[in-house]
């Protein structure tokens, strides 16, 4: 078959997309490329003896609560609050961490420290811990050994292979599906594996294998990416109450980073699904809680909803809470609209369709795309039968 001179074939263009600038693929971030770092902010505070007297007194003041969510200004020891108070105007106010930083947990610990002193008075409670610096490095692989698929094979398969022709995503996928495998199972030193495999594997990676495009008919495709994180390992071994992993959760800083983080940027702000913040942002707050207790996943092969591995029976007084976490991953416009988009966007990335491959890609990488899950299914099965028309091609 010819090929109509203004198409490249799916490997060029495939290419082009992961030339382009990608900042989740870059280095561990260090301390000096983030704004504000909190380790930073504290050695400034330490150089200072009244800030480093308040930062310790108010470290004693948190390690003696008995519920990490936020006090009210009444209930916060009159010392702690004096404490707070000569840290208003310190570096420490501000500080953030980065989800791919070296001593993140040493940062963690630091921004939830210094959090009561965040939540006196008029300081804003809703904001993330983490800091997202965009960098320009670009990515570049390897492609020549994905003519060993079959031209119709899914798309979770070629993302898969696409993993495995990187040193780097290969050797950290095997890790966690040895620590996750069925006779190996042990479910913590799972999620360590899948949360270092999510932090650490560039991002284009990481997303083709958990976000790949599958056609509602194609079990297979479809119970592979829920497979991704290894669920019967993964996931708690009996259901428990959403509320129950919550408060598992909270008293962890990293796990309680993630939360907030996932519902700042993937919260709908009003009735009508207007979201807070950029779909990038939610789709990487939602990756982020994969290793946590509070791990999501897809609940069937055959669709793109997700949820929580958890039920809201039996929680009394307490039922509207519990539904409202739960719904705020299964019933989350904001989150099903970024899912959505980036399958779809993934759906572009073996389609021969585009006149301009090299704008087309970058206008689906930076500009807004409101999708219904189901609206990119039929685009994907026009790919896939274009592919298998095309096997000539490739």
């Amino acid at each position: 078959m010819v090929r109509p001179a203004n198409q490249l074939p799916p490997r060029v263009i495939l290419l082009l997309l992961l030339l382009l600038p990608l900042g989740a693929g870059d280095p561990l971030p260090t301390e000096g490329r983030l704004r504000n770092s909190c380790i930073q902010a504290r050695r400034k505070c330490q150089a200072d003896p009244t800030c480093k007297a308040a930062y310790h007194h108010l470290g004693s003041c948190t390690s003696s609560l008995s519920t990490p969510l936020p006090l009210e200004e009444s209930s916060v020891p009159a010392d702690c609050l004096e404490a707070a108070q000569k840290l208003r105007n310190s570096s420490l106010i501000g500080c953030t961490c980065h989800r791919r930083m070296k001593n993140q947990a040493t940062c963690l610990d630091i921004y939830w420290t210094i959090h009561p002193a965040r939540s006196i008075g008029d300081y804003e409670l809703d904001i993330s811990p983490y800091e997202d610096p965009v960098t320009r490095k670009p990515w570049k692989m390897n492609l020549s050994k994905l003519d060993m698929l079959k031209p119709d094979s899914d798309l979770c398969l070629k993302f898969a292979m696409l993993c495995t022709l990187n040193d780097k995503c290969d050797r950290l996928r095997k890790g966690y599906g040895e620590a996750c495998s069925g006779h190996r199972c042990q479910r913590q030193v799972c999620l360590g594996q899948l949360r270092s495999f999510f932090e650490k594997a560039a991002e284009p990676y990481a997303q083709g294998l958990l976000l790949c495009p599958c056609l509602p008919t194609d079990r297979g495709c479809g119970e592979r990416r829920r497979n991704t994180i290894a669920p019967s390992c993964a996931l708690p071994p009996e259901v428990p109450n959403c509320l129950e992993l919550q408060r598992l959760c909270l008293p962890d800083p990293l796990c309680r980073s993630r939360l907030t983080d996932f519902q700042i940027h993937c919260h709908p702000m009003d009735i009508l699904g207007t979201c807070a913040t950029e779909q990038s942002r939610c789709l990487r707050a939602y990756l982020g809680l994969i290793g946590t207790t509070m791990t999501p996943n897809f609940i069937s092969s055959s669709n793109t909803s997700v949820a929580l591995s958890c039920t809201c029976r039996g929680s009394g007084n307490l039922q509207e809470e519990c539904e409202r976490l739960e719904r705020s991953f299964s019933h989350n416009p904001c989150l099903m609209e970024a899912i959505a988009a980036k399958m779809h966007y993934h759906s572009q990335l073996f389609s021969q369709d585009w006149e301009n491959p090299t704008f087309s890609v970058m206008e689906r990488q930076v500009g807004p795309l409101l999708l219904h899950p189901s609206n990119f299914t039929d685009q994907l099965g026009k790919t896939q039968t274009k592919q298998r028309e095309g096997s000539t091609m490739i």
